[in-house]
């Protein structure tokens, strides 16, 4: 859920910067049902309280993983958009530490407590003093003042990096332009 904070605060700074909402429907994703696969998946690995079953710990973490697969897949085929190819690098960075710890993203104890966390294992995540690859990690905090504050690594913050990207061009959102004032023309000698 954090990560589409990125996409919801860069959507109306990239509309005040002269951007167009009707210029998104324009995109041509390519495999958009790997988008919907993956959702899909995750329910089924961590089900909403609501939903009558649960699924274990094992299945659970596979299953993860293979909507992890199909997220990566889809950034990857989706390469040509300008800032797909940064989520996609994010996811990797992710991933690459997921792997490494046995399939779940390590947290480590100083970023849960900053977070206001408690836990050994969550959904798709467990708390770690000793992670591999303990720079790829979740070892940032979110502040409490933003919505579902949790846990991040530097894969999610490359992840949010190319959302933003990917929302200014996808609606055509052009830098402003700064003049840039001319040097007064010197005398010559």
């Amino acid at each position: 859920m954090v990560q589409l904070l990125p996409v919801a605060l860069a959507l109306p700074v990239a509309l005040l910067l002269g951007g167009r909402l009707g210029r998104v429907g324009d995109l041509r994703l390519r495999a958009l049902w790997l988008f919907f696969l993956a959702v899909a998946i995750q329910v089924v690995a961590f089900p909403f309280a609501f939903l009558p079953w649960t699924t274990g710990d094992s299945t659970a973490k596979t299953l993860w993983l293979v909507s992890y697969g199909c997220l990566l897949a889809a950034a990857i085929l989706n390469r040509r958009i300008v800032g797909a190819q940064v989520v996609a690098l994010g996811m990797a960075l992710n991933l690459a530490a997921i792997l490494a710890n046995g399939g779940r993203m390590p947290a480590t104890p100083a970023a849960m407590e900053a977070a206001g966390l408690d836990f050994d294992v969550r959904h798709n995540s467990v708390a770690s003093a000793d992670p591999n690859l303990p720079w790829l990690v979740d070892r940032f905090a979110a502040p409490e003042w933003v919505p579902w504050a949790n846990v991040l690594s530097v894969g999610d913050a490359v992840i949010a990096l190319g959302s933003v990207v990917l929302v200014f061009a996808a609606t055509g959102t052009r830098p402003p332009r700064v003049p840039l004032r001319r040097r007064a023309e010197q005398p010559s000698a």
